[in-house]
Order: structure tokens, then sequence, then C-alpha cells
């Protein structure tokens, strides 16, 4: 899709709104500095990010008497972007502290924003807990699209069916038939409801002393999980659109909590489809985990694994070591990818 052409007057509106937030910036950089120059701030010591807000976020103090106690900070202009999960180096203020220093990560969870730049989610994350429901309808190619991008970032997914009452005889044979290919390849498949408590201890006893990330479409209960696994939390819960029966928008930013018996839970903005259009066709490729022992085994090193003779993939999918669906999937994916 080409680029619209603004005009004289658009482009002069663009340039006058990112001066102005250059300038709001500098003016914040400089008050920071000089509160640090004139010793208006305490000893540096270890945080937690627990919540991003725009310029500012809350850090959980992780050291000496005020640990466990949360901060609203300020960020140095010198930083590279903080996300929900990030451990940092802060100072505290009155009112407000300032992060000071970014400290190294173990995993970070990105996706492409409307602009298709990609944006880090949540950082130092251990467990991806994709949620699925009976509504919104989930389907094959979007469980693969997460769990592409959980493969891209080496970070283990686990694949929750919730909402569980709600599914009658027809809708459990259907779920079943969607879901039996993810065990044999080796993902973690759970179930869970809410509203009977069913497979929650499960649940809890995977996430222990982990930091996990749920995603999935709005509405399929991310929330009301939030809601049963740390009461008190209360998380503001959204029901289906009644036109779409898909779900309605309600946590606007990355939050984490604590499990109570130990463990981290991010719970980010929901989403109805994760894109994968910053990466290339053979990353997503390599995303298929049950596919790679027969990657770069092709009779041509150029091979689309559509049509082409001696494509191991093919000859794989002839003997049952692949599945029909998921290579389809794949060629869904890759040739979403091509048509941008």
């Amino acid at each position: 899709m080409s680029k619209r052409k603004l005009t004289r007057r658009q482009s002069w509106r663009v340039q006058k709104i990112q001066d102005e937030r250059t300038a709001r910036a500098g003016k914040r950089a400089e008050f920071i500095d000089q509160q640090l120059n004139e010793g208006q701030l305490g000893d540096e010591q270890e945080g937690l990010v627990i919540a991003h807000y725009g310029s500012q976020i809350d850090v959980e103090c992780l050291q000496g008497n005020d640990k466990g106690n949360v901060a609203r900070c300020h960020l140095r202009a010198n930083l590279s972007t903080l996300v929900t999960g990030d451990r940092v180096i802060w100072r505290a203020g009155n009112p407000t502290g300032v992060v000071v220093a970014n400290q190294p990560r173990t995993s970070v969870l990105s996706r492409p924003d409307m602009h298709g730049q990609l944006r880090p989610v949540a950082a130092n994350i251990d467990y991806i807990v994709i949620v699925i429901a009976p509504l919104p309808e989930p389907h094959a190619n979007l469980i693969d699209r997460y769990l592409v991008a959980a493969e891209s970032v080496d970070i283990e997914p686990l694949i929750l069916l919730n909402k569980v009452d709600l599914l009658d005889t027809d809708g459990r044979a259907a779920i079943d038939q969607l879901l039996s290919v993810y065990p044999k390849i080796g993902y973690k498949v759970l179930e869970a409801s809410t509203q009977t408590m069913d497979g929650l201890s499960a649940l809890k006893n995977i996430l222990a002393d982990r930091t996990s990330v749920f995603v999935g479409q709005s509405g399929v209960g991310k929330s009301s999980l939030i809601n049963a696994l740390l009461p008190g939390v209360d998380i503001k819960v959204g029901a289906l659109s009644k036109a779409h029966a898909k779900g309605t928008h309600t946590t606007t930013t990355a939050k984490l909590f604590h499990f109570p018996d130990g463990g981290d839970l991010v719970d980010s903005p929901g989403i109805r489809e994760f894109g994968l259009w910053h990466m290339e066709r053979e990353q997503v490729l390599d995303g298929f985990i049950e596919f790679r022992p027969f990657l770069g085994q092709c009779k041509f090193r150029d091979c689309k694994h559509m049509s082409e003779p001696g494509c191991e993939l093919l000859a794989a999918l002839d003997r049952g070591d692949i599945s029909e669906r998921r290579l389809a999937s794949f060629d869904a994916i890759a040739n979403s990818l091509e048509m941008l």
C-alpha cells in the first residue's frame, strides 16, 4: 500500500506536534538532571517495572525497608524503551522518582504496532499463556501465529482453553479436534473455567515461580482468569460484543501482578490478531517446531514447500510425520507476509 501524500498544512501540523513533544521531553530531561545534580533523589536501588504509563512507569522496590512498595518514576532520556517486567536501577524522589539505568533482559516479548514497527510488550518472561475460549471462536491459524511468535523469542508457550463451562457436545467435539495436534508436537494444553474453578489449581502450579504473560483475543477471559487467580486484584471485565461475538478491550496497559505463593503474571492489552509481518518466511517456518527436523533437506534450496519435487516437508506429510492442517497454516501465514 502506497503512503498517502500529506498536504502542506498536514505536514506542518505533524511537524508542530513532533516539535512540541521534543520540547516537553527536553524540559523533563532538564528537570531530572537538575534533581540528580542537586542531590534531591535517594540512593540507587534495584526495582521492577510493574506498569507503564506513557512517559512514567510504576516501579516496585526490590530491596531495603521499602521492599514491595511501589513508586511512580520518570525515565532518563538516554534509556532505551522500558516495559513491564524490566528490572531497573532507580532513585526515589518526592513525589516522583527517576529510573537511571535498565538491567539486561533474559527475554522480551514484542509485537508489531499498526505501522509495522516492532514494539516490546513485556520483558523477562518465562511463559506465554495463549488463552482461547469457545467464544470468540478460536481458529487454528490464530493459535499458530501466537506459537510462532513465542518460538521466535524462545519463550515457552502454554495453550489454555478457558470458559470450558460454555461447551456443549458439538462444541466440545470441535474444540477437541482443533487442539488435538498440539500435545502431539510437544505443547502443553490446559483447560479452565472461572465459573466452575476447574483447572485453576493446575494452572497455578504451572505458573508458580515463573513470570508469565497472558495473550489472546479480547473476550477470551484473561482478566477474569486473573481475578480468579489473584483475589482482590479486581481487573475490569468486559462483555462480548453482541454484534460480532468479539471482546471489548478492557486492559489498556500491561501490568504485573504477584502470586501469593510465588511467581508473577503480566496482563497485556487484548489483541484480536497477532501480526507477524515483521518476520521473514524462513523465520515463520522455523516457528513450526515439528518442521525443524526436515528443514534444509529439500532438493532445492529455495523450496517453497508447496509442490516442488524433492521437498522433505511434503514427504514428511505423506509419511504422517507432520499434519496437513499445520502445513496449510504455515502456507496461509507465509502467503499473508508476501502480500504485504
